[in-house]
């Protein structure tokens, strides 16, 4: 039988770990977001691989629900290098207890922060409803001429003229999926995924004030408590308003506080600060991963040179 690692926990360490993620605050969050709420508090207690690995232990890793598969297909040209610059909207239907009766929510999020910067739920799908939300919207976030595009999928809401006389007069720039390819939109698919499947989420509403009260309580959470797995388990409101870097500073400086008590729990190698990424895509264009590439290559040739 193998020896444990030196670093690895004792049993008592371990219980404590998985006593914090059974407890009511962490119960039904992954490990990805209590390891950085806690590093958040200073509190470091192991890795988030440790995490799992406990959790797989007690045979705690399994999906709440079955994953659907979408198929890949080519995404639209977009990049965002900060808040407001990108949005991408969409309109989702939630189930109500009487049959073929749904509610429509409209939702509007910056892909770079994926801050949800607007919402609206109604009876029925509407394009003037829609274009209230959005006027509204670019409003409050105080959208100037040329500043943001719009995107969105190919529903007869985001197509209408009402939409795009809208837009023009606004100067927003609108882009949209291709044909049968909702996968072009995958910020606004991965927002309304998590909603989806958060613990919270009843399946099915009574009424349209049901439904908008889940909203009022979700949308909140989102935006300011959930920790997003696309900016370095931030929040978007942390990112939206500027605070992500100083954030990530500051765990960082708890990271090394834990490094330096014990080395040993990692392995002797020095954590690294984490950063947000400088742009974030919908489908980068090739010229984009060409110069990845090449930024990759001269990196290692400058490390082989400066070795030698």
């Amino acid at each position: 039988m193998p020896r444990p690692p030196k670093n690895a926990l004792n049993d008592e360490e371990e219980q404590q770990v998985l006593d914090i993620l059974h407890s009511e605050q962490f119960a039904d969050k992954t490990p990805y977001e209590v390891f950085n709420k806690l590093i958040d508090n200073g509190e470091y207690y192991c890795s988030i691989r440790t995490m799992y690995r406990i959790l797989e232990k007690h045979g705690e890793t399994q999906e709440r629900r079955a994953q659907r598969n979408h198929r890949d297909a080519i995404k639209p040209e977009l990049i965002a290098t900060c808040p407001n610059e990108v949005w991408s909207w969409d309109i989702t239907k939630l189930r109500s207890y009487q049959k073929w009766v749904y509610f429509y929510l409209y939702v509007v999020i910056d892909i770079y922060s994926r801050y949800v910067v607007g919402w609206m739920i109604a009876d029925h799908e509407s394009k003037e409803l829609a274009k209230e939300l959005i006027e509204k919207t670019a409003l409050k976030h105080g959208i100037q001429p040329a500043q943001l595009t719009l995107h969105s999928d190919n529903g007869p809401s985001m197509t209408s003229q009402t939409i795009s006389q809208l837009l023009d007069n606004l100067g927003i720039t609108k882009t949209h999926n291709r044909p049968y390819t909702s996968n072009d939109n995958p910020f606004s698919e991965s927002q309304f995924k998590t909603m989806k499947y958060c613990p919270d989420f009843p399946g099915q509403f009574v009424n349209i004030r049901d439904a908008e009260k889940f909203c009022q309580k979700f949308f909140p959470w989102y935006n300011g408590d959930h920790y997003h797995s696309g900016i370095a388990w931030l929040t978007p409101q942390d990112v939206h308003y500027g605070n992500g870097n100083d954030i990530l500073e500051k765990r960082h400086q708890a990271m090394l506080q834990a490094y330096l008590k014990n080395p040993s729990r990692f392995n002797n190698k020095e954590p690294k600060i984490k950063k947000l990424e400088p742009a974030v895509y919908i489908n980068p264009p090739q010229s984009v991963k060409i110069d990845l590439k090449n930024l990759e290559e001269n990196y290692r040739q400058e490390k082989i040179i400066l070795a030698g």
